[in-house]
């Protein structure tokens, strides 16, 4: 007792008050030794990227649920319009990827019933019409077309070693059908929605194609006049009423999608001072009523808190446009900021008590042969690949369970939460929401990648900068724009 009660004390004492956040530190629970089960991990660290399917990255990944093959070359072929003939899958080296459209109606034509034939008729149909001045898939060569590319473990190497060590989820689907926000209003809520008086959450009604954003009206403060208002509940809302923290981490830079998944846009500056598709939770009224706006962060912050050991209970990342690996963003400079997260948290004190979830928030309209379950009129959206980075995770595991964003949610809940959910029925903040997405009876459970009966693996540092066999694509220019013109 007196051990346990001294591991509080400089818990407290070390952390205190969390800069910019305002409530109890989760690590006043006792010390990780004193643990048992899914409560040794103490820390959760959501970090998500852009616009990449399963078979994207991992469809040769030995093992998994990959593209389908028979003596080595792809069984499946999906007709290509303009070719008169179907593509096949095959390696594509170059760091560079064009990707195709990834709205919710995008999604709709690349799954046409079943048929998973549509990725390349969108790709085509996008460049047959796009503006040249403001995309750098208008630059490059389409031939082939890329959204039936995949990489290989010789071009993102880091990704394939911690798949190796740790584990890869071969059936991790986007939450919703859709694109960047709807998916992250997923991530930090269970739903998408519109609502039509602001701080009434009866009014709101569901809408996973183009939820309010920022981007039309300008980066309006939230609540004020216009802003978009988000009056449903938020998982920060049971967070902060059970005194666990959080914090929100935004890479400050380009905001990394447009409206409603479109290929092509005018570029927005983000960062944690302005709501967006990447940073939807100035938004939420719960958020700002608990006044936890401090707890979203510039992700400069995060270094150094990583470091100090001071992580909170919850953390999101998300990146800006140059590292997210959206197309046409490089695929390099995404997995090299990744790795710089990920060796930060291995470094630090908190690395014992951690597990990361990388992920991507939705497939970018690159091609995936695995059909999305359908839990409800949202979603599933397809396959995106799915990692588990711990010093308990199962080592060289796959999981095959049907996971989806929500998982994350339950996971947290189940650990920090006493197994509370995001339920109208119970939280004590009713919305209308149909579906309580964490008991959704597809949902597998993230605590079996866990393996707590066995020592802690030690840290895995990789290369910020690993060599790969990634190129540069004909056209590309040496730098990607960051910005385009909007005028044509």
């Amino acid at each position: 007792m007196r051990r346990m009660l001294r591991n509080r004390l400089g818990a407290i004492l070390s952390i205190g008050f969390l800069a910019g956040i305002g409530v109890f530190p989760w690590s006043e629970r006792a010390g990780s030794a004193d643990l048992i089960g899914i409560h040794k991990i103490q820390h959760v660290v959501i970090i998500m990227q852009e616009n990449r399917s399963f078979d994207h990255y991992f469809g040769t990944y030995p093992g998994a649920d990959g593209i389908p093959m028979k003596n080595g070359k792809p069984t499946v072929c999906v007709p290509d319009p303009k070719a008169g003939h179907c593509l096949r899958p095959f390696p594509d080296h170059y760091d560079l990827n064009l990707g195709g459209p990834h709205s919710a109606s995008a999604s709709t034509q690349d799954l046409n019933g079943g048929r998973l034939d549509g990725f390349i008729r969108e790709e085509r149909s996008y460049l047959a019409t796009c503006p040249k001045s403001r995309h750098v898939a208008c630059y490059v060569s389409d031939n082939p077309v890329d959204v039936m590319g995949y990489h290989t473990g010789m071009d993102i190497p880091n990704y394939w070693s911690y798949a190796r060590n740790f584990v890869l989820q071969d059936h991790m689907f986007a939450s919703s059908s859709s694109w960047s926000l709807p998916n992250h209003l997923y991530l930090v809520s269970e739903w998408s929605a519109r609502c039509t008086r602001p701080g009434l959450a009866n009014s709101c009604t569901n809408d996973a194609v183009n939820p309010p954003a920022s981007w039309t009206v300008g980066l309006q403060q939230a609540g004020t006049p216009g802003s978009p208002d988000y009056a449903w509940t938020d998982l920060t809302y049971l967070l902060y009423r059970n005194h666990v923290s959080w914090a929100y981490y935004v890479a400050e830079g380009l905001q990394p999608d447009c409206p409603s998944g479109q290929q092509s846009c005018a570029p927005v500056q983000q960062s944690a001072k302005t709501p967006g598709f990447w940073n939807p939770l100035p938004y939420f009224d719960t958020v700002r009523a608990d006044n936890q706006l401090g707890n979203i962060r510039p992700l400069h912050a995060f270094y150094p808190t990583a470091a100090r050991g001071t992580l909170p209970a919850v953390t999101w990342i998300v990146p800006s446009e140059e590292v997210s690996e959206h197309p046409t963003q490089l695929v390099s400079a995404g997995q090299s900021f990744v790795t710089k997260l990920i060796n930060t948290i291995m470094r630090g004190p908190n690395w014992q008590s951690t597990a990361i979830f990388l992920v991507w928030d939705d497939w970018g309209g690159f091609y995936d042969h695995v059909i999305p379950p359908r839990v409800d009129g949202n979603g599933y959206g397809f396959r995106v690949p799915g990692l588990v980075i711990s010093p308990y995770a199962r080592r060289s595991y796959i999981d095959q369970q049907t996971l989806s964003f929500d998982a994350y949610t339950k996971f947290i809940e189940d650990d920090f939460l006493h197994g509370q959910r995001l339920d109208p029925a119970t939280d004590g903040r009713p919305d209308p929401r149909s579906t309580v997405r964490e008991n959704a009876p597809q949902l597998g459970d993230l605590s079996l990648d866990f393996d707590f009966s066995s020592p802690p693996h030690a840290p895995l540092l990789l290369p910020v900068h690993p060599l790969t066999a990634l190129r540069s694509r004909p056209g590309q220019p040496v730098t990607p724009p960051l910005e385009w013109s909007s005028s044509p």
